[in-house]
């Protein structure tokens, strides 16, 4: 499945419009999936890096109470780190923690999935343009574009992770969880 979900973001003349059609079809079903290794299994799977962007990127939208409009982004990850919160459904009595957790996990992924899409190696770095002119790029050696909302300061990340600790702290209380700020140091 993931192979064939790879393929059909690749074939298309525009692998961000294919992305964002195919992750409107798929993200309905990743609402009901009811245990989070599942859920997990299936973003970490994801051959698509930009397909995984996309969903994970619904997936916030989705838990927003404010959605964005901004474009996928830096600006939009920080975005999400202050506005989201936890309303997948979970099958067990999953603590709130660990729903908190789990979508540090996910921003986690977003973060590291949209690096791989605009400026990783040189054969993923033009994963938003046309498998066809891809080569060109790429032995143009052509710098992918970044959006304005990539043009992110120190100050930004710092002011975003502490609204983001406040937040969690009113929800869960003391003692705040070692597993929730290891997934903020990693994300800062």
């Amino acid at each position: 499945l993931q192979r064939m979900l790879s393929i059909a973001v690749e074939v298309d003349k525009s692998p961000n419009c294919s992305s964002c059609k195919i992750a409107d079809v798929i993200f309905p079903f990743i609402l009901n999936i009811p245990l989070r290794s599942q859920r997990e299994a299936l973003f970490n799977t994801m051959e698509s890096q930009l397909l995984r962007c996309k969903l994970l990127e619904l997936l916030f939208q989705h838990s927003c109470d404010v959605p964005t409009t901004l474009p996928s982004s830096l600006a939009k990850i920080l975005y999400f780190l202050s506005h989201f919160s936890v309303l997948l459904q979970y099958q067990d009595e999953t603590a709130t923690w660990q729903r908190w957790d789990e979508m540090l996990q996910y921003l986690s992924l977003l973060l590291m999935s949209y690096q791989n899409v605009v400026l990783a190696f040189p054969l993923a770095e033009h994963l938003r343009s046309p498998l066809s002119s891809r080569m060109d790029l790429i032995i143009q050696k052509a710098k992918p574009k970044l959006q304005d909302g990539d043009d992110i300061n120190h100050l930004d990340i710092q002011l975003k992770i502490e609204d983001s600790i406040s937040r969690m702290q009113q929800v869960l209380g003391q003692p705040f969880p070692l597993q929730i700020m290891e997934k903020l140091c990693m994300l800062r």
